[in-house]
């Protein structure tokens, strides 16, 4: 699988021109299988008020966001994972999308609320889904997900060979050190599309990154740059969980004792 992960400034409150963005850049990620968006890249980020999250908020059925991904990829012959505002009646969610020349194909809403986000969203409540693209197994979360080592594992165990994160982190190089350690100990891909630029009071780090099933990062972008990075997806290394001749990083689980209750003698 050809993977590309963008890094580009969703307009706040400015659909169209990030709409414009995206199409721009597709000039840039049109080669490949597999495309990964930032979170909240239909909206931008930094709501004023829960009002403002609402007017921004959009269908899944009815976006002209979802609208333009699926002409992409009819054109392209690709796939599109991208962070998205979604609206469901009255509830609203940061959520994930996967979406393909046939319309979206499925959803994942973050399960880790960050900070104020607490005050527009609705925590998610569709557990961890994963998806099945040209071969390859998928699952999704979404930025601050990263601090939760069970949602890595659990998609690992679900049978995951890349783990997409669309994120909007604001914390300097914190994710991007810890990531790695979730590909090495779960031997899986992991793609952080990231955003740059700044909305209020937050400035966006940037360093989106691929990683592979060793931990080891085969493509990182800068911290202030829109681009599109690039790497290939090999699920077969992401299958072989065998750390040396007698030991597999699943085989040798022993689920029994991680229940967190102390155990007395």
């Amino acid at each position: 699988m050809k993977l590309a992960v963008v890094q580009f400034a969703p307009v706040l409150g400015r659909p169209q021109e990030t709409r414009d963005r995206v199409r721009e850049l597709s000039r840039d990620f049109a080669g490949a299988d597999l495309v990964i968006l930032p979170e909240l890249a239909n909206s931008g980020y930094a709501f004023s008020t829960r009002s403002q999250a609402v007017t921004l908020a959009e269908d899944p059925e009815a976006s002209p966001f979802v609208d333009l991904l699926v002409a992409l990829c009819r054109t392209h012959g690709q796939h599109v994972v991208t962070g998205f505002c979604e609206r469901d009646g009255e509830a609203l969610y940061n959520s994930a999308l996967l979406v393909g020349p046939d319309g979206v194909l499925g959803t994942y809403r973050k399960l880790h609320l960050f900070l104020d986000e607490i005050d527009v969203f609705e925590p998610g409540d569709v557990g961890l889904p994963t998806f099945t693209v040209q071969g390859v197994r998928l699952g999704i979360l979404i930025c601050f997900d990263w601090r939760f080592p069970e949602v890595w594992r659990a998609l690992a165990l679900a049978g995951a060979d890349l783990i997409c994160h669309p994120s909007n982190l604001i914390t300097p190089g914190l994710a991007q050190r810890v990531v790695p350690v979730h590909a090495l100990l779960n031997r899986v891909y992991v793609a952080t599309a990231n955003r740059v630029g700044q909305e209020g009071s937050l400035t966006f780090t940037g360093v989106s990154q691929i990683v592979d099933p060793s931990g080891k990062v085969i493509a990182q972008a800068g911290e202030v740059e829109e681009t599109v990075l690039k790497a290939e997806v090999d699920p077969a290394k992401a299958r072989d969980k065998a750390v040396n001749a007698r030991n597999d990083l699943f085989a040798d689980r022993r689920p029994e004792f991680y229940s967190g209750r102390p155990t007395s003698n």
